[in-house]
């Protein structure tokens, strides 16, 4: 999401990736296990077409309006064709997913998305999702820590504001 969407990081201006570094920046976020998955122009625009909506509900989150962030989700759940499913792993064991096993990269990640965050408000976890709290930064999170109060998408944003906060203090 943060890798795709244009605004500000850490105080820098940051631009939405294109052509090949999008591809790039997609299939960098989706690694798991150490295996990169290789994105095509087809499913790049399938991912990038949901990162509003996505993005929205972060947004929409992070400003307690949860009846705006679950209007926003079910609409991406229906867009998405999000479904569970049980998908066998070659060792045998199955794993609940939220799209089919034939389903090409970019429909069953947004499918992903959309059935992650229907999770998130559906056991109200809404407050996990977050929108950075430092000035100049627009990156959003998904807070993990234990009693849930991060406000910021990254320790240097964290450090970022602390250290303003000292520097206004000593003025």
């Amino acid at each position: 999401m943060n890798a795709l969407t244009p605004g500000w990081d850490g105080g820098q201006p940051v631009e939405s990736p294109r052509g090949g570094a999008l591809r790039a920046a997609i299939g960098e976020a989706l690694t798991f296990d150490h295996a990169t998955p290789t994105v095509s122009a087809a499913a790049a625009r399938i991912i990038v077409d949901v990162v509003p909506d996505v993005r929205a509900v972060f947004e929409s989150a992070a400003a307690g309006d949860t009846a705006r962030a679950a209007q926003v989700t079910n609409a991406l759940l229906t867009r998405t064709g999000a479904r569970p499913q049980l998908n066998p792993d070659p060792d045998g064991t199955w794993h609940l997913h939220f799209h089919g096993p034939t389903d090409s990269l970019g429909p069953g990640w947004t499918a992903g998305l959309a059935a992650g965050l229907t999770m998130a408000l559906g056991v109200d976890e809404i407050g996990r999702l977050g929108v950075c709290n430092a000035e100049r930064c627009d990156r959003v999170y998904v807070d993990t820590s234990r009693n849930g109060t991060r406000q910021f998408c990254s320790t240097r944003c964290q450090n970022r504001t602390k250290a303003a906060a000292h520097r206004a203090r000593q003025k």
